[in-house]
């Protein structure tokens, strides 16, 4: 077993994908690089902290980013973004098997300011046409970094979402909610909570992904292989439903949390969740039987 989250971007791009069978576009010596962070005098990277290209996966023809979360904690500038945009905008047009996000970031990168914000709504954008062609969007979460504001909105807008159980999802991270609330709302050091309230098993028992996986490369490539070519509509009866199973849910927490109960604990038993008070101490192969359909 190899842990996906130890990987950097380009280990998980050499493990996951067929050996030998990635290209990647605006190689290391292109040096593309953000404007942005040089004018700041902030080091830049070479790729501006993401790989992009094509390669094989289980013989299919897939295009596929990662973040590295390395650099800036995987956030997102105006170069970053372009480049995403670019391999998703290229998908539509030479129409791969599937599109594969491997993503590690806290969102924007706050030294470029509306020029991220901007990118990462050209990324969603994107990624929505690339699905109206019939091509799926998978993203992989379960990095150090996890995936958060504007790319966690992104990942959302995929086809399909694949998490490890320490993988993390959601749109504000817990450092943010704790400097917007305090420290009474969200505590960011209580690793319990930050992972029962967004953790790869929490998004799995409320619906939020599509797979979930041990901290393996492995689990991962088998994962993305089964869902390569399984596309999810958007359509208006598919919207529709999705915003129903967010109102139930909003309902399910209408009634008052008993004083000393945990939130994320009480929401899986309102979901009908055996043994919610177990969850945080199963193992993977445990919570994937939890949820109901």
């Amino acid at each position: 077993m190899i842990s996906y989250a130890e990987c950097s971007a380009r280990e998980r791009l050499a493990r996951l994908l067929d050996a030998g069978s990635f290209h990647e576009w605006l190689a290391p010596a292109e040096r593309v690089t953000s404007p942005h962070l040089a004018q700041l005098g902030v080091p830049c990277a070479f790729d501006d902290g993401v790989a992009i290209g094509r390669a094989q996966l289980n013989g299919c023809t897939v295009f596929v980013a990662a973040q590295e979360g390395a650099f800036m904690g995987g956030g997102v500038g105006e170069v970053h973004g372009a480049k995403l945009v670019g391999l998703l905008q290229r998908a539509i047009k030479e129409r791969p098997d599937a599109v594969l996000l491997l993503a590690d970031s806290g969102g924007v990168r706050l030294h470029e300011a509306n020029a991220g914000l901007i990118a990462v709504s050209e990324v969603m954008r994107a990624v929505l046409d690339v699905r109206a062609s019939g091509v799926p969007v998978i993203v992989l979460i379960g990095s150090a970094n996890g995936c958060f504001g504007g790319m966690g909105i992104v990942a959302r807008c995929c086809d399909h979402v694949v998490m490890s159980d320490i993988g993390r999802l959601a749109m504000s991270g817990p450092e943010v909610i704790e400097a917007s609330h305090g420290v009474d709302e969200f505590d960011a050091r209580d690793r319990a909570l930050v992972w029962r309230t967004t953790g790869g098993k929490h998004r799995w028992l409320s619906s939020d992904c599509d797979a979930l996986v041990e901290d393996d490369v492995e689990a991962f490539r088998e994962a993305a292989i089964a869902l390569i070519g399984v596309r999810r509509a958007v359509t208006l009866d598919v919207l529709q439903a999705e915003h129903a199973l967010l109102v139930n849910r909003l309902h399910l927490l209408d009634e008052a949390v008993p004083e000393g109960a945990d939130d994320a604990i009480t929401l899986w038993g309102r979901l009908g969740v055996a043994q919610a008070a177990r969850v945080n101490d199963m193992d993977v192969q445990a919570v994937r039987a939890l949820r109901t359909p």
